[in-house]
C-alpha cells in the first residue's frame, strides 16, 4: 500500500492487477486501485476535483482531470475518511500513476492534496530485476 500526507489529509492507494480483464496478446493491461482519503485535520473538507498523471513503460503520459471521484464530491468532517475503487488500462505491462485532489475548506479556499505515486505492474513484471 502507498500513502502520502498533505496538510493533515492522508491518501492511501492499493493497486491490483486484473488479469481477468486484461488481454496481454492485445497489449491491454488493466488495474483496479482502491483509495482511502482520511481527514486528520480540524476542518471539514470537500473533494472538488481530481487530477491523475498515468505514465506507461514507454514514458507515454495520459492526464485525467475531472470533478470529484467515482461521481461523488465527498465531504469529510474531521476524523472521517472516504474510500472508493476505480481502475485504469495501460498498453504496457507496467507503469506508474500519481496525482492530486483539490479539496475545498469551509471558507472556500482550495488546497491540493498529493496522491502518492504508485506502481502498476503485472505479477510477471514484479519478478524482474530493475
Amino acid at each position: 500500500m502507498y500513502s502520502s500526507t498533505t496538510q493533515n489529509v492522508t491518501v492511501f492507494v492499493e493497486p491490483t492487477y486484473l488479469s481477468g480483464e486484461s488481454a496481454p496478446e492485445q497489449n491491454v493491461y488493466v488495474w483496479a486501485y482502491k483509495v482511502r482519503i482520511e481527514n486528520n485535520g480540524a476542518e471539514t473538507l470537500q473533494l472538488k476535483t481530481r487530477y491523475w498523471k498515468i505514465t506507461d513503460s514507454y514514458g507515454r503520459v495520459q492526464e485525467v482531470h475531472g470533478p470529484g471521484v467515482v461521481g461523488e464530491q465527498p465531504v469529510l468532517k474531521p476524523g472521517e475518511s472516504f474510500e472508493y475503487t476505480s481502475g485504469t488500462p495501460l498498453s504496457t505491462p507496467n507503469g506508474i500513476m500519481t496525482g492530486s485532489y483539490a479539496m475545498q475548506m469551509t471558507d472556500g479556499t482550495l488546497m491540493d492534496i498529493a496522491i502518492p505515486a504508485f506502481s502498476l505492474h503485472t505479477p510477471e513484471m514484479a519478478k524482474r530485476p530493475n
